[in-house]
């Protein structure tokens, strides 16, 4: 997929809302097509597949948006984090866009230093109000798991990491709990296993077994089918990682 198709049709999604000001600064210098992708994108004689498209590519670029805010939480912008956002450009769109999606970066870290933190706040909160109206609970659990993973790239994460990804988890309307099971995906620790199921180690057997049937409906890979093959292998990886998390407790248990 050409990188203008997709980051041009950002702009036709975002309906000149905040995220609308936000893709217009960062993608201002990138390239030069860009009101001929965006008007491309908002014809009408796509129908149901240009919509679909549309719903795609405004997630990507709520992702772009939140991934700068997520790697500047701690006042450093690591190569891991920096990486791990590459490796799913690369793999979802190529070389040319995970160079272009890198100068995308750049422009929102440049927003942010030359706005302020409370500009850049307001925008963040603008941002997440509009992906909560536009975007069905699934959508926005792939996001906060993305963030996550972000967050864990470096092989820590801060407390201020933390609790930008729990402020973010509220402001998407999602459960508080969310950010704890996300961060504690992968976990080789009992405790990480009980996170991730959202519950304590002094639940009932019963309680586990219902925290683990409410992930199942929650993060089943086909609500996210429509965001196309390279988030629905991320929610199959999570799925996978939930099936551990609750084969771990129960066998601890001896259910």
């Amino acid at each position: 997929m050409a990188y203008g198709k997709w980051i041009g049709a950002f702009i036709g999604a975002m309906g000149g809302g905040v995220l609308g000001a936000l893709a217009g600064f960062a993608i201002g210098s990138v390239f030069d097509n860009i009101t001929d992708t965006s008007d491309t994108a908002n014809h009408n004689d796509g129908g149901s597949e240009r919509q679909q498209e549309g719903m795609r590519n405004s997630f990507l670029f709520s992702l772009m948006v939140l991934s700068a805010h997520i790697i500047q939480a701690d006042g450093k912008i690591m190569h891991s984090e920096m990486e791990t956002v590459r490796k799913f450009l690369r793999n979802s769109f190529g070389e040319v866009a995970v160079r272009q999606g890198d100068s995308i970066l750049r422009r929102l870290f440049e927003y942010r230093k030359l706005k302020g933190e409370s500009v850049w706040g307001q925008q963040i909160r603008e941002a997440c109000a509009e992906m909560r109206a536009m975007m069905p609970e699934a959508h926005r659990m792939q996001l906060v798991m993305f963030l996550a993973e972000i967050a864990k790239a470096d092989g820590k994460v801060d407390t201020v990491e933390i609790n930008a990804i729990r402020e973010i988890t509220a402001l998407l309307g999602l459960n508080a709990g969310v950010t704890d099971q996300f961060l504690s995906l992968g976990g080789n620790t009992i405790d990480d296993a009980y996170k991730v199921l959202g519950i304590s180690p002094d639940a009932t057997d019963e309680e586990v077994r219902k925290a683990y049937r409410n992930l199942v409906r929650q993060h089943h890979p086909d609500r996210v089918a429509t965001l196309g093959n390279d988030i629905l292998e991320a929610a199959k990886k999570k799925m996978q990682e939930i099936n551990e998390a609750k084969d771990k407790i129960y066998k601890a248990r001896g259910m």
